[in-house]
C-alpha cells in the first residue's frame, strides 16, 4: 500500500485539533534534518519532554497533555525517520544509536534544555532509558510507559501476529493487529485511523540496541516511575515488574489494570495521568 501523505497529515491534524490546550508547533534544524516538537504548557513551566511509541506520532498524546501541561512545559517529539512531521535531512540519515543519542541531544540543545524530565512509551521507552544512562547530568526524572527492550525481550506470540504487518505493511493490517493487541475494546477512531496510516509510512527500520544491562541500570541517577499495562501482549508483564524491580530497586512500580500496550496512553487515561502528575510534581 503507497502511502498516502496527504491522508495522514489530514488524520495527524485531527487528532493534534484534539489536544485540550493551545499547541505551539515547533520546527528544530539539527544534524540530521528538521524534527518538529509541539509544545504545550506554562513556558516556565519545569520542561517534559515525550517520546512517542513505535509506529505512533507526537500527535498521540491528547489524552495526556491537558493534565500534563498544568504544571510542566510538555513537548512532544516526532522522531526523524519514522511517520510524523519530522524531515530527514537527506545526507546525514539516523543510522546507529549513537546518531539517536546525538538527534535527541540536538532537539534539548534546540529547546535550550540544559536538564529536563523524559517519559517515554514503549519503544520510546527504550530511547528514553538509554538516553537518561548515556547523559547522567541532563536527565532529572524518567517515566517508562510499559517499555520494550528494557527489561525483557518481546513474547514470541507477539512477534509472529506482527510478522505480516511489518513484513508488508497496510493500514487494514495494522488496524486488525491493533484489534488483537488491545483485546477488542472499542478503540478511538482518529487514533487508530492515524495509526493505520502511519503504518504505511516510507520509514527506515528503527534503531535499536541491546538491553542495558544489569551493570548500566544500577547507574541510573534520574528518579524513576515505570508503569506497566497488565493485559500488554508484547511481553509478560509480571516478568517485566518482577525484573524491573530486581535492576532498579530504587524505581517506583506500577500496574494498570484494564490497560494494554498500544492504547496506554488513552486506555484509562485519568489512572495514568494521575500517576504522571504525581510523579513529576513530587
Amino acid at each position: 500500500m503507497a502511502f498516502d501523505r496527504s491522508a495522514f497529515l489530514s488524520a495527524y491534524d485531527t487528532l493534534l485539533d484534539r489536544w485540550p490546550v493551545p499547541v505551539e508547533p515547533i520546527d528544530l534544524d539539527t544534524p540530521y534534518g528538521t524534527t518538529r516538537v509541539n509544545a504545550a504548557g506554562p513556558t516556565d513551566g519545569p520542561p517534559l519532554v515525550l517520546i512517542h511509541g513505535g509506529g505512533s506520532t507526537a500527535a498521540s498524546w491528547w489524552a495526556n497533555v491537558g493534565e500534563l501541561a498544568c504544571e510542566a512545559r510538555v513537548f512532544a517529539v516526532d522522531r526523524i525517520g519514522e511517520a510524523g512531521r519530522s524531515a530527514n535531512a537527506g545526507d546525514r540519515p539516523l543510522r546507529t544509536v549513537e546518531d539517536l543519542h546525538g538527534w535527541l541531544d540536538a532537539v534539548l540543545d534546540g529547546l535550550g534544555l540544559t536538564r529536563t524530565d523524559l517519559c517515554g512509551h514503549s519503544y520510546g521507552g527504550w530511547i528514553a532509558l538509554s538516553h537518561a544512562l548515556r547523559r547522567p547530568d541532563r536527565i532529572d526524572r524518567l517515566a517508562l510507559l510499559d517499555p520494550t527492550g528494557c527489561f525483557t525481550g518481546y513474547s514470541p506470540r507477539y512477534l509472529l501476529r506482527a510478522a505480516p504487518m511489518l513484513a508488508r505493511p497496510t493500514e487494514a493490517r495494522a488496524r486488525a493487529f491493533l484489534a488483537w493487541e488491545t483485546g477488542g475494546i472499542p478503540l478511538d477512531p482518529d487514533w487508530t485511523r492515524l495509526h493505520g496510516l502511519a503504518a504505511t509510512f516510507p520509514a527506515a527500520r528503527p534503531i535499536t540496541g541491546p538491553r542495558p544491562t544489569p551493570e548500566a541500570l544500577a547507574t541510573l541517577r534520574a528518579r524513576c516511575l515505570l508503569l506497566v499495562a497488565a493485559d500488554s501482549r508484547p511481553h509478560d508483564p509480571r516478568t517485566l515488574t518482577a525484573r524491573a524491580a530486581r535492576l532498579l530497586p530504587q524505581a517506583e512500580l506500577r500496574t494498570l489494570d484494564g490497560v494494554s500496550h498500544h492504547a496506554l496512553p488513552y486506555t484509562r487515561a485519568e489512572r495514568l495521568n494521575a500517576e504522571l502528575t504525581g510523579f513529576l510534581t513530587r
